[in-house]
């Protein structure tokens, strides 16, 4: 059996910083992000609007350049990587949940679901079947003909939970999931979503400014002036 204390994180950031320049003054928004992320585990990323959320969840999802610091997804050093193979490892390591479910109007619901897998190359009945079991323990089993334009806001969210859980990924990065969502609404979808992450095995971070939803992850982590406390 592997000793737990040699199981790679799922991610493991290491004096992440990150500035921009406004109107000819620097702002630095993050100033030595230090992070470990253990496999399954469900860490809530709290703090304020323009506290720099956002950004590390793009720095960890490998979503833009421009990062100081060290990234390690899975074991993998990102700085390390082309372009070609840092696509490859966030397709096929990484699942993203955003505030606005981002769904592909002309497709219904299980062909969102279905693309991911479709990209990564997935035979297509399989993908289907993967599709149909997502959707269904969403309790949308219903609705996978319809598209988005068909489905409520909580329903949308709900396919985009699926769609990020697609492909197996080792981890799942949610900005903001029920943002969107009234307070009813917000917990029935973000307990599906931690529900559903739990059952995967997935790690996930996921920011978000709710106290109390925050309080039914695993862990707790405050970003504070560009560092996390």
């Amino acid at each position: 059996m592997n000793d737990p204390a040699q199981i790679d994180p799922v991610v493991k950031l290491t004096l992440l910083t990150r500035s921009f320049e406004q109107g000819g003054v620097k702002i630095d928004v993050l100033r030595g992000v230090n992070l470990t992320v253990a496999p399954g585990e469900i860490v809530a990323l709290l703090g304020p609007s323009g506290s720099g959320k956002s950004t590390l969840l793009q720095a960890v999802g490998l979503l833009e350049g421009g990062f100081g610091g060290k990234i390690e997804i899975a074991g993998t050093e990102a700085s390390a990587l082309n372009g070609d193979d840092r696509t490859v490892l966030r397709r096929d390591r990484i699942g993203f949940v955003y505030q606005f479910h981002h769904l592909l109007p002309d497709f219904n619901a299980i062909e969102n679901v279905m693309l991911p897998q479709l990209v990564a190359g997935k035979d297509r009945e399989d993908a289907a079947v993967r599709a149909t079991a997502l959707l269904e323990a969403l309790g949308l089993g219903q609705r996978l003909d319809h598209r988005p334009s068909q489905l409520s806001g909580g329903e949308q969210q709900r396919v985009a939970v699926a769609r990020a859980l697609a492909n197996r990924p080792a981890l799942v990065l949610a900005d903001e999931p029920t943002g969107n969502l009234d307070e009813a609404t917000a917990d029935k979808v973000l307990g599906q979503f931690l529900e559903l992450v739990r059952g995967t095995g997935s790690a996930a971070l996921v920011a978000t400014h709710n106290e109390r939803l925050a309080k039914s992850m695993d862990r707790v982590v405050r970003l504070h002036e560009g560092v996390l406390q």
